[in-house]
């Protein structure tokens, strides 16, 4: 359990530079078994790599198990926030979010994805080089914040990313708020993205639009109605956990990806096959992608199931006991906190054959949402934003592959912490495909 108060903090924020599970985790199953405890921040946790188990746990939450995060995981994204709540609240927000995200909305939004795909690879061509990692990051942001509060990076007076970066770089560090500290900054980057949204929306609530743009509109809309179980308090936490979920999650995911392509030719052959198929067999050469060509792209989902797999951008899933839970000859004592290990499970040889291997093709036998992968989550809690994100990466990789080539322009590392993955410096050059490529 480590030392009292710290526990064992410091070794769980250890950085890992590799795609395996990591130190921390793989030293002490090899020492107390699959399910061990620990402490961290002074919390007693579970920590969970056996499949069995990470299956009850999801299957019977709000039965044996509830979702719960730390208390500083709820000072940084706010008391009400969505992955806190349960029960009818939880529900009636995911209907909200599924009104904004669903299938049927999708469809609507596929060309404005597309556009801004085009438009930002049409910039970075003009570019020598670019740190894919933060343009990636500013498009998705750019788009989904549009999506939700009409945003306009060129014309609104304060830098939302700005004060996102300031938010995630303290995100994954020890809970201590003192000035100077990354926790700190982080907290304050939050409070200026919360001042934002709020200012935001008490102007649209002076000045409301006939008829609904945005989350937003719907937010306003819901809290106009009687009895509304919705506050300004709860609707503020959910627009700014979506920002940041969209951010920094489908942006690390969508670089890993070309990175991924880059070190394996044959797949960005098979990749670029696929799409350019799309383009031959479209009637209408001037158009753009239409839904049935996107749910066409069999390849493409198999190669994003292959990089979420080997990314494990969420490394570790929170639940609490709700009573004494005996598996296996254990006991998991109510109100103790467990964490459900999604790498273990992605990188299990039992069911995946040389698992740090990237391998696309492995899809043709694995299933997809499945108890041996959880990429977005699974159960109640599986991610309300899995088809936007798949979406913007199939849509983005469309237009990579058929107009541009591309290259790794020096080194770039790929440093995993238990909040994240950072691709650190990935550089690239990207040229239209009828002009040449610079001599680096």
């Amino acid at each position: 359990m480590g030392f009292p108060i710290l526990g064992e903090t410091n070794h769980f924020f250890s950085p890992n530079p590799s795609f395996d599970v990591s130190p921390f985790i793989k030293h002490r199953v090899l020492k107390y078994g699959p399910i061990f405890k620990t402490s961290l921040v002074g919390k007693p946790l579970i920590i969970s790599t056996d499949p069995d188990l990470n299956y009850l746990i999801f299957e019977q939450e709000e039965t044996l198990f509830e979702c719960w995060y730390p208390e500083t995981f709820k000072k940084i994204f706010g008391d009400q926030f969505f992955g806190s709540l349960h029960g009818f609240m939880h529900k009636y927000l995911k209907n909200m979010i599924v009104n904004a995200f669903g299938i049927e909305c999708l469809k609507s939004i596929v060309s404005e994805v597309e556009a801004a795909a085009t438009t930002r690879l049409r910039r970075w061509a003009s570019c020598k080089v670019v740190e894919l990692k933060d343009e990636i990051a500013n498009m998705i942001l750019d788009l989904t914040a549009n999506k939700l509060i009409s945003y306009d990076p060129e014309n609104s007076p304060e830098n939302l990313r700005e004060n996102f970066v300031a938010f995630i770089q303290g995100l994954v560090s020890f809970p201590l708020d003192i000035p100077g500290t990354a926790y700190h900054k982080c907290l304050r980057g939050r409070k200026r993205v919360m001042r934002m949204l709020d200012n935001m929306l008490e102007e649209r609530q002076q000045n409301p639009r006939k008829q609904n743009v945005d989350f937003f509109d719907f937010v306003l809309q819901e809290l106009r109605k009687d009895g509304t179980p919705l506050t300004k308090e709860i609707a503020l936490d959910l627009i700014f956990l979506l920002l940041f979920a969209s951010y920094e999650t489908t942006s690390i995911a969508l670089t890993l990806a070309i990175k991924f392509l880059l070190d394996h030719p044959h797949v960005l052959s098979q990749l670029t096959e696929e799409h350019e198929g799309i383009l031959k067999n479209r009637k209408d050469k001037a158009s753009g992608i239409t839904w049935n060509e996107y749910k066409s792209m069999t390849f493409t989902f198999k190669f994003l199931n292959e990089t979420l797999r080997l990314a494990n951008i969420a490394p570790g899933i929170f639940r609490r006991a709700l009573r004494d839970v005996e598996f296996k000859g254990i006991t998991i004592p109510a109100g103790w906190g467990v964490m459900v290990c999604p790498p273990a499970i992605h990188l299990d040889p039992k069911h995946y054959v040389d698992p740090l291997a990237f391998n696309p093709w492995r899809w043709e036998r694995c299933e997809g949402a499945s108890k041996h992968f959880i990429a977005f989550g699974r159960g109640l809690r599986f991610c309300v934003g899995a088809d936007f994100a798949k979406l913007q990466m199939a849509v983005f990789l469309h237009s990579l592959v058929t107009k541009y080539r591309f290259k790794a322009i020096g080194g770039g590392n790929i440093v995993r912490t238990p909040g994240v993955q950072f691709p650190d410096g990935f550089h690239v050059e990207i040229v239209e495909k009828e002009k040449k490529p610079s001599k680096y």
